[in-house]
């Protein structure tokens, strides 16, 4: 296994001169996988520009005031995509982009991983760079973290997110903490990412969200996509950057279409995104739930409120400007996961706003999570266990009337 990695080691030192430097979002001009023209530069949520030379702005497709839906997508510039597609799509591009990036998992290779987000990349690249593992994660975690010390930058695919948990000891003391306890001698670019949440009836096992549990660790971020657009933003962010990065893809979310620039394009890891301004209360969400939120978003409109929708997605750390802003605005907090209720995001998040900005509350901040119990195999016992749209709606109805 050495010898895979000194081959790969001997490929990245080629291009040793691509390195990527965290603190600077500027890219230069280059062509994506499929050869599409055009500049190249960074988008942030709201559609301002960072950094960079840009001929045009394009804005992240969500949905606001105006039903974004109702225009035609066959106008619209891009090309539509699947979540795991564009998962696919900025691997790929960063794979071609720095010889340095490889992959390792279980069936990643040939088999394309276990949601295809890995598909096609072994007969391109080989079987050095797109590493087949055995059903031991912390072994190949391990091996991620030994290869990130040496030079390359290792994405690491947990067939399910609740597996990784065999390999938190490597994760917490070795992946968040080995840049701190060597002096600085080492960093740790790696990406651990895989599926997760609460999906169709897998049983408590495979619905495990591992948010609280990562959420505690000294020297990781964590980011949480939830649309295509974002999905392959954050992926490239995630690669680029120097620090460990857990992605957390929703397992219901990989089929989700959307229409993304044929520019290339990377997210803030560190920035929450606008969904929907509003006037009368801040919702907070992120993953899954923020489809449960626009869904309880309708009906409350219809209601006569106006709420703010914010998908916080950088759940470590959180983007507070933009959280605290809103709240300044709104003065009302709803925080919606599907994260555990005790020691879950919800709970720091709402530990951050009362500390930061709790004179500008008029009203307790409420968190709607899911139970902490076991997710049953059930389907109905399973909904039971999560937030659904109409809980949202009863939950802002009574903030606002406070």
């Amino acid at each position: 296994m050495a010898s895979i990695f000194q081959a790969v080691g001997a490929a990245a030192a080629l291009s040793s001169s691509n390195s990527f430097d965290s603190k600077k979002f500027y890219l230069s001009s280059r062509k994506s996988v499929s050869e599409r023209k055009g500049s190249i530069f960074v988008v942030r949520s709201d559609g301002r520009m960072s950094s960079g030379r840009v001929d045009k702005l394009v804005t992240n497709a969500v949905a606001t005031k105006a039903d974004s839906a109702a225009a035609s997508t066959a106008s619209k510039p891009g090309h539509e995509l699947l979540l795991f597609e564009a998962l696919r799509e900025g691997l790929e591009e960063e794979m071609d982009r720095d010889p340095r990036v490889c992959v390792m998992g279980e069936d990643v290779g040939h088999y394309g991983g276990s949601y295809k987000v890995t598909k096609g990349l072994a007969p391109k690249y080989g079987d050095l760079r797109v590493l087949d593992t055995p059903i031991a994660e912390n072994s190949f975690t391990g091996m991620a973290i030994g290869a990130a010390m040496t030079g390359l930058r290792p994405i690491v695919e947990g067939m399910n997110m609740g597996f990784l948990l065999l390999a938190f000891n490597q994760i917490s003391n070795n992946c968040g903490m080995l840049h701190y306890t060597s002096g600085g001698q080492f960093t740790i670019p790696v990406v651990i990412r895989g599926p997760g949440g609460v999906g169709r009836q897998l049983g408590a096992e495979h619905s495990q969200r591992l948010e609280s549990y990562f959420q505690s660790i000294p020297g990781i971020q964590m980011v949480a996509c939830s649309t295509p657009y974002n999905a392959k933003g954050l992926m490239k962010a995630a690669i680029r950057s120097e620090n460990p990065v857990i992605l957390f893809e929703h397992v219901l979310l990989y089929n989700l279409k959307e229409r993304i620039p044929d520019e290339e394009y990377i997210c803030n890891l560190e920035e929450a995104e606008m969904v929907r301004p509003g006037e009368h209360i801040t919702i907070l969400t992120y993953s899954r739930m923020r489809y449960h939120v626009m869904q309880a978003a309708k009906t409350l409109v219809n209601k006569g409120y106006d709420p703010e929708v914010i998908d916080i997605r950088s759940l470590k750390p959180f983007d507070l400007h933009t959280i605290g802003n809103s709240v300044k605005k709104t003065h009302r907090v709803l925080i919606v996961e599907e994260c555990m209720r005790t020691g879950g995001i919800g709970a720091s998040l709402t530990a951050a706003i009362t500390e930061n900005f709790h004179d500008y509350l008029d009203a307790p901040i409420v968190c709607l999570s899911s139970q902490d119990v076991p997710t049953p195999y059930a389907g109905t016992l399973e909904e039971f266990t999560i937030v659904q749209p109409a809980q949202i709606v009863t939950a802002v109805e009574q903030l606002c009337q406070q």
